[in-house]
């Protein structure tokens, strides 16, 4: 179900913000006509007021609200043979089955490629089958498949090779595959060129084909598909007549955290797997799932913000800087004793990532005050033959949020080139930047989606790309930052925090990508208590007028815009907005807010 379009509101100020500091005016996110159909929502079905405010910030009609609030697979997921593709790769992974081939598994390195690689792994378990899996070092073998790891995979007795989270741009490795005869399957959700590579069958949404109109979904949705298709073909090929019938539907645990982490919209499909999927996990069938949620003292019900921001990290830590297949290996395996060991490991491995991002992003800060020199950038391209190539997509990430505009962290080899990582705002396509770019000659290789995007180049090439990339930006940098603004829900007081507020809210959830979580400002409060803990967040205590308190968090505020101005003041108020959540301790749910941003009391900074 696709929201309703409305046309856009009137732009109505929040407390008179209209420069916080963070520099961003604050407005009403519904807007006149959006408040005209909360109040229809409300009258008609009888949901809280808050919940009908978020579902007409959603554009969702009325009628349609109840089944915006309660996603199902069973209408929100088409038959998988919309996919272009589908059938042929269905086909030849159903003969792989039934001949008992030896089937190689290539996945990508992160938490997307991760998930993909364990859903595909343990339906093939469930069947009888030891699939060789293959998860690429980012250091010895880069992005994606390449010939010496195809050759390897043929040289073990591999008679179909699937790939998991990339291969639409494998034509090298692809063509090594067929001069050995080893049959190739993709399952990717990558941007692609007219141009594919050789293989049976490559299933990505993407495809310029693909009519589907699946190109949000991340690569683990399209192997959950996938999945889905090749049941059902084996179910018409009798197998199971005679073989228990793999339960898909326990599988939705992983499906959810990969299509978090990957940050793909949480629209239609993908909220339907992580709706379903989080109910999944809070069972704990996933042995390996289960001992990572250990280590990170994770209690309570899982939320997305969960497998964004504990789980997330530490699987993706194992590709960074360590062992890139210990995420895959552990969210397939049901040995809780090496399950347990290896989210040991994973998690110190996040604890040695955490230092080497933040002196890498303390350096690129440096490098970016020195080339902007004042002005607002349009894209960043910082480079450094210090960093690790692991973590050069979260010293991105990090600049991208520092100066709100698409950004490059490039970490340079010994052999002269760059290996770098891209993110981007809404509204600015990097992958077709990069891909662009790569058609020009101006980097090796390169490819990604709309939001991040991956890139080798010539070290002395960098300035050549970064001036080509600045001329494709621009516009849409200065087009989302003129329409740049902290959109808000409502207004509250830290009384009316409560826990039953926060459990009524998530009903219109998950919350994530092209979903915000509901952000709501504390009028006039007072910060009675601010302190630096961690990785220069702040911890804070705020007071409404009548003495209600709230406890809070800033992260990543200390010696930022933000953070300077909550600790200069102390003990005045000020307005505050921020996203409200529920610490679990000791069993018992606590509301706490994180804070994003916060203004004086007046017309702003």
């Amino acid at each position: 179900m696709q929201p309703n379009a409305i046309a856009p509101d009137p732009v109505r100020s929040v407390l008179g913000v209209d420069k916080s500091a963070l520099g961003r005016p604050w407005r009403d996110r519904l807007g006149e006509r959006r408040a005209a159909l909360a109040r229809q929502i409300a009258q008609k079905t009888g949901l809280p007021d808050i919940v009908a405010r978020l579902l007409a910030a959603r554009d969702v009609a009325a009628e349609e609200a109840e089944a915006y609030l309660n996603p199902s697979l069973k209408s929100l997921m088409p038959d998988p043979f919309v996919l272009t593709g589908m059938e042929a790769a269905a086909g030849r992974i159903a003969d792989a089955v039934k001949r008992g081939e030896q089937i190689a598994v290539f996945g990508d390195y992160d938490v997307d490629g991760a998930t993909s690689v364990a859903i595909f792994t343990r339906y093939l378990k469930a069947l009888g089958l030891k699939p060789n899996v293959y998860i690429p070092d980012r250091l010895a073998d880069g992005y994606g498949p390449n010939p010496r790891a195809v050759g390897e995979l043929a040289a073990a007795g591999a008679t179909l090779l699937v790939t998991l989270d990339c291969g639409t741009s494998s034509f090298e490795a692809f063509e090594e595959a067929r001069r050995l005869g080893l049959d190739v399957v993709t399952l990717d959700h990558h941007q692609a060129g007219v141009e594919l590579p050789p293989t049976v069958s490559l299933v990505n949404p993407n495809r310029q084909d693909d009519l589907s109109g699946l190109g949000y979904i991340a690569a683990v949705g399209v192997t959950f598909m996938s999945l889905v298709a090749l049941n059902r073909e084996l179910r018409r090929r009798g197998l199971f007549a005679h073989v228990t019938e793999p339960d898909l539907l326990a599988l939705l645990d992983l499906v959810a955290l990969g299509t978090v982490c990957d940050v793909v919209p949480l629209i239609a499909l993908n909220r339907a797997f992580v709706t379903r999927g989080l109910h999944v996990m809070k069972a704990r069938t996933n042995r390996g799932l289960a001992a990572l949620a250990d280590v990170v003292k994770l209690s309570g019900p899982p939320t997305p913000y969960h497998l964004g921001f504990m789980l997330g990290p530490r699987i993706n830590a194992g590709g960074r800087i360590g062992d890139s297949a210990l995420g895959a290996r552990l969210l397939a395996m049901d040995d809780p004793v090496e399950a347990g060991r290896i989210a040991v490991e994973l998690d110190r491995l996040n604890r040695e990532r955490q230092v080497l991002e933040a002196e890498a992003l303390d350096q690129a800060e440096a490098m970016v005050a020195v080339e902007i020199g004042g002005r607002a950038p349009s894209i960043i391209v910082a480079a450094s033959s210090d960093w690790h190539p692991g973590i050069v997509g979260l010293v991105s990430a990090r600049l991208k949020e520092r100066y709100r505009c698409p950004a490059f962290a490039i970490a340079i080899g010994e052999d002269g080139k760059g290996a770098g990582s891209g993110r981007s705002i809404p509204g600015v396509d990097l992958g077709s930047v990069v891909r662009a770019a790569v058609d020009m000659g101006l980097l090796v290789k390169g490819g990604g989606h709309s939001m991040a995007a991956g890139l080798t180049i010539e070290t002395g090439r960098i300035a050549e790309f970064r001036a080509y990339a600045e001329t494709q930006v621009e516009s849409g940098v200065a087009a989302a930052r003129a329409a740049e603004a902290l959109e808000v829900d409502g207004a509250l007081t830290a009384d009316g925090a409560t826990v039953q507020l926060i459990e009524t809210m998530e009903r219109v959830g998950p919350f994530g990508s092209a979903q915000p979580e509901p952000l709501f400002v504390f009028p006039a409060h007072k910060v009675i208590y601010a302190d630096v803990v961690g990785q220069n967040h702040l911890r804070l205590t705020i007071a409404s007028a009548n003495g209600g308190k709230l406890k809070a968090m800033a992260f990543r505020a200390a010696d930022q815009p933000l953070g300077d101005f909550l600790m200069k003041s102390r003990g005045a108020p000020v307005h505050i907005a921020g996203h409200l959540g529920l610490d679990h301790w000791q069993g018992e749910p606590r509301v706490q807010l994180r804070v994003v941003d916060a203004a004086p009391v007046g017309r702003g900074l």
